[in-house]
């Protein structure tokens, strides 16, 4: 416990101790009390009561578990709002331009601006503020209550209570007022009639007047002794004496297991007795029934979510996570509702409120059929053929006959027009008569054709190139001479090329190139494909 230092004790002296923190714990004795007369709980361990050894303590406390280094430059103080401190006969110089004070400029001066300020005038010089420097440690900085006072709360409770005070005048009055109706109205009326509501009347301020102490019928008085049991005062006591406990309902002992730690029955103790009659089902019917169900549902719904790949957890978003499911049970209902109407839709409703032809109700047959074993039918009703999923015997573009029923060349279309394109228009006889009459006609142009190739022979052109790469004219001619002129031409100016040194001054191009030139180039030009290149010079 809260002691001061530990010192050498007897064995007795440690039973005695062990003794007398027992009965403190129990109630039985009192509590110890620490340097400033007040309790120590005794149900505080002893690694956290007892004070270590370098505080020298004589008595025991608990101070080396409070904050006992305050720290001097904190103070919970605030600023005194409004207070003035020193009033001027005369302006002085850096004051206010407009009221006067020295503590601020006419910047932030919160009064009224003046049409001639201060400093002119030196009249109505105003008092200088109160300015107040405090240094807050932390929560000093963020407490939002720090400078409140508390007594201006007061105002608020007053204005609260007068008006209840109002309300219950205001009632009292309405009272009144209905007393005098009733006076006035008792003349032509019955005694006994008066004397009836009066005492209802009376019944039921009874009823309003004993209505806080039924309230108190199921307190239990508490008186607890010491400080470590808690605080002294009334206990409700929810239980009714006349339920009956859980397990005492079923006494086999086969029956469902009672876990008397939790005091929980999961299992249903009287499983066969009729269920309008049971006020107990076990507690698992509390788990699949209720908000616990659908808690249940969240949890799996956020898990589901998880897998897929989505940011959502539980425990840590919980609100998030519901706000996904509302979501999600709101799409989901939406999805049914559109999957609901596409069906009926495409398949009608038989269950809608269109009447049934009187015919269909009140029809009768005389056909009798029979079934076998597995309900297939034997004989009386013809078996219906299967009609296939795609939309037969529809006619479209005026057309008399489905597309692919004709069929040439490899093509399919309509017998009735003999079309092959697939969304064209009918034309019937007059466009079979139409096409039968182009196919005619260009099977002889093709036939006329082929007769008219067939007489003209085929002249082939045998086209003479130049040497140069160009077609040559018919009355081209090459002058030999000239062209062994050009080749020594070419020898001389590819032995230039080589050797740059004999090449003169003063040299005269002519840009006049003729056919013998080209002939000379493309004889002495080098091919670099040929194989025979290097045997050239």
């Amino acid at each position: 416990m809260a002691t001061a230092s530990v010192a050498f004790k007897s064995r007795e002296d440690h039973r005695k101790q062990l003794e007398l923190e027992e009965a403190r714990k129990a109630g039985l004795a009192p509590a110890e009390v620490d340097e400033d007369g007040k309790e120590i709980n005794p149900h505080i361990p002893q690694y956290m009561s007892s004070a270590p050894w370098y505080l020298n303590a004589e008595r025991p406390s608990l101070k080396h578990q409070r904050k006992w280094k305050s720290d001097p430059n904190y103070t919970k103080s605030w600023y005194d709002r409004g207070a003035k401190i020193f009033q001027a006969d005369k302006y002085r110089k850096g004051a206010c331009e407009n009221c006067g004070a020295l503590t601020h400029d006419a910047k932030s001066c919160m009064e009224r601006p003046r049409k001639v300020g201060a400093k002119w005038t030196g009249k109505h010089i105003a008092p200088d503020e109160k300015i107040e420097q405090f240094e807050l440690d932390y929560d000093g900085k963020r407490d939002r209550w720090n400078g409140y006072d508390a007594a201006t709360y007061a105002r608020v409770i007053e204005r609260y209570e007068a008006r209840d005070e109002a309300r219950r005048k205001y009632l009292k009055e309405q009272q009144f007022k209905k007393l005098e109706e009733k006076n006035n109205k008792a003349d032509g009326e019955d005694g006994a009639s008066d004397e009836e509501d009066d005492d209802d009347a009376l019944k039921v301020d009874e009823a309003k007047v004993d209505e806080s102490k039924q309230m108190d019928f199921a307190k239990v008085e508490k008186r607890v002794r010491t400080t470590g049991g808690g605080s002294t005062g009334t206990v409700r006591n929810l239980r009714i004496r006349e339920d009956t406990a859980k397990y005492l309902l079923n006494l086999d002992v086969n029956s469902s297991y009672y876990d008397p730690k939790t005091r929980s029955m999961r299992e249903d103790p009287l499983p066969d007795a009729d269920p309008n009659e049971k006020f107990y089902a076990g507690d698992n019917q509390n788990r699949v029934s209720g908000q616990a169900l659908e808690f249940k549902q969240l949890n799996v719904h956020a898990w589901e979510a998880f897998e897929k790949g989505q940011d959502i957890h539980m425990q840590a978003a919980p609100s998030q996570a519901e706000l996904l499911y509302k979501n999600f049970k709101i799409n989901k209902v939406k999805l049914k509702s559109q999957v609901k109407e596409t069906i009926m839709e495409k398949y009608g409703n038989a269950a809608s409120e269109e009447e049934i032809p009187r015919e269909l109700l009140l029809g009768q047959s005389e056909r009798q059929v029979e079934y076998d074993r597995a309900g297939r039918i034997i004989k009386g009703q013809e078996t219906a053929l299967p009609r296939s999923k795609y939309e037969e015997d529809v006619y479209i573009n005026n057309h008399t006959s489905v597309w692919g029923s004709w069929w040439k060349d490899f093509q399919w279309g309509y017998k009735c027009c003999k079309q092959t394109i697939r969304n064209s228009y009918c034309t019937g006889a007059s466009g079979i008569e139409a096409a039968e009459a182009a196919g005619e006609l260009m099977r002889a142009n093709l036939a006329r054709k082929e007769a008219s190739e067939a007489d003209k022979p085929v002249p082939v052109e045998e086209k003479r190139l130049a040497t140069w790469g160009t077609e040559v004219p018919d009355d081209l001619v090459l002058d030999q001479k000239k062209l062994a002129e050009a080749l020594k031409k070419e020898d001389e100016r590819k032995r230039e090329e080589r050797d740059e040194r004999k090449r003169k001054y003063n040299v005269k191009w002519n840009d006049e190139v003729t056919a013998e030139d080209m002939e000379a180039y493309r004889m002495k030009k080098i091919h670099h494909d040929d194989p025979m290149k290097d045997f050239l010079h």
